[in-house]
């Protein structure tokens, strides 16, 4: 009984893995609290064209 509940069990997380990696990953990319911080502070500088215009 031992020896094919580890056959069972080592094929089941084959599978599970194999099934997880084809599952589409919708979760978004996780960004630190530092860099969504220093994002926040690009986009409140107003931006600069060439010759030195704000552009609105």
């Amino acid at each position: 009984m031992n020896r094919r509940k580890k056959g069972n069990a080592a094929s089941k997380a084959r599978i599970k893995k194999a099934n997880a990696k084809l599952a589409s990953n919708t979760k978004p990319k996780y960004i630190s609290k530092a860099e969504r911080a220093k994002l926040e502070l690009e986009s409140a500088e107003p931006a600069v064209s060439d010759n030195g215009i704000p552009v609105l």
